[in-house]
Formats: C-alpha cells, structure tokens, sequence
C-alpha cells in the first residue's frame, strides 16, 4: 500500500511538472519574447537616447522611449522571470493567471507623492480583472518595510541581487528601461504597453498628486480592457511625434 501510495505521488508530481511546462511552451511557441525584442533594439535606443539626454533634449528621450516600447516591445510575449514573494518563496510570472500591471521600483527609489495610494486603489478597483504586482529590487528586509505601505491588494515580490544567482532577470528588467518602469500585461502574457511615470511637481497638494497618479494608471488599463490591442499605446507615441514636430517646425 505504502508503495502505491508512493508511486502515486511521484505520478502526480511528474504530471504537474508537465503541465507546467506545456504551460509556458504553449505561450513561448512561435511567438517573440519581451527579452528577445529587447536585444534588437536596445543598443540603438541606448545611443540615440544618451545623446538626447546630453543636449538635455528630454522630451526628444521621451519620444524615443515611447518608439521603442510601442513599435518594437509591446506586442512581445513576457518572459517567465522568476521572484520572490515576502515569505521567500521562489514564484514564477506566469503563476499570476490574470492580467498584470506590474510596476519596478527599489526600496531606495522613493516613489513619487500620491503614487503608493494611487496604486492601492487602482489594486482595489480592477482587482478582479488585474492583478497589480510590485516588484522591488531590494533585500527581503528591506522589501518587507516598504511593503506595510501596501494594500492587501497588491501583490509585493523582489530580486536580491546579493543573493540573485543568475543577473538574467536583473539585467532584462532593471538595467535595460530603468525604473520605475510599468509594464500592462494581458492573460496570455502578452505585453500591452510600457511605462514610466509622469513626475508630479514639487509641492503638488497630496490630493492633487493621488489624482494625477490614479488617472495616469488608470487610463492605461482603461484602454486595454476596453480597445482593440493596436490602439492601446499607439495614442502616446503620436503625441510625442506630434510635440517633435511642432518643436521642429
């Protein structure tokens, strides 16, 4: 008996093993991964973008983030990176079976006034269609301190480089569009649209901050849960051409 049961274990742990797998084949099989995309065109991004920002030319950057994350990131499939959730526990991206709005930040990289409110009721409103996950660069203690600030809604996992023994995840999702860079993500993995945050003024009232924040998220998932996948990000990316041009002109 005590053999059956064994062997019924093993069955059971091999099957769900390979379900896993065939999980994450069924997404990755012929489609472009968010890392492949990112090293066709990140070098280019990277040279165009650093002679912006030694003129000082920053809308000309914002334009060029924006073209690289709209013609050539969003539509690509997220890879199935790795974290770890509060308790230590290792958790794979494609655990998470809705769609994600997942958001990088570090525990030394304050986010901007209003933005943890503002992220804690967008958690509370789009809860049962969005999954908003944090992600923080930072030790396990140091994660844990900041997460208090968060609602039960929000999902908190991080990377500790210290102890990170592969700088995979590090270098595709830190080092490569910076942070806080957010990233809307459908239930097929598929990536919507990148972002950063618009920062608020110096000595925006606490109220006008959270307002600014909410609407900037939430027009976002407004427009992935509501249009077609083409027009969710295209809107942005025409306004800084079209700021460009009248520059220009």
């Amino acid at each position: 008996m005590k053999q059956y049961l064994y062997a019924l274990l093993i069955f059971l742990s091999l099957s769900a093993s390979s379900v896993s797998a065939q999980k994450t084949d069924t997404i990755n099989k012929d489609k472009v991964l968010f890392t492949e995309a990112l090293a066709l065109h990140l070098a280019d991004y990277n040279e165009k973008a650093d002679f912006a920002f030694r003129q000082r030319n920053y809308k000309e950057g914002q334009r060029l983030f924006d073209s690289l994350t709209v013609n050539h990131l969003a539509g690509s499939y997220i890879d199935n990176f790795k974290f770890n959730n509060l308790k230590g526990k290792e958790v794979d991206l494609y655990d998470f079976e809705k769609s994600i709005y997942l958001i990088t930040y570090a525990s030394w990289c304050i986010p901007g006034k209003g933005a943890i409110p503002a992220i804690n009721d967008i958690a509370s409103k789009y809860r049962n269609k969005v999954q908003v996950i944090v992600l923080f660069w930072d030790t396990r203690e140091k994660v844990k301190k900041v997460s208090k600030e968060f609602s039960n809604a929000v999902d908190i996992v991080y990377v500790d480089e210290t102890k990170n023994k592969s700088p995979y995840v590090v270098k595709q999702l830190k080092h490569s569009l910076g942070l806080p860079t957010c990233f809307l993500i459908n239930n097929d993995k598929k990536i919507m649209d990148i972002t950063r945050y618009t920062a608020v003024a110096y000595g925006t009232p606490i109220e006008n901050a959270l307002k600014k924040n909410f609407n900037q998220i939430d027009e976002g998932i407004t427009s992935f849960l509501i249009k077609d996948d083409e027009t969710i990000s295209k809107s942005r990316l025409a306004s800084s051409n079209k700021e460009k041009n009248k520059n220009e002109r």
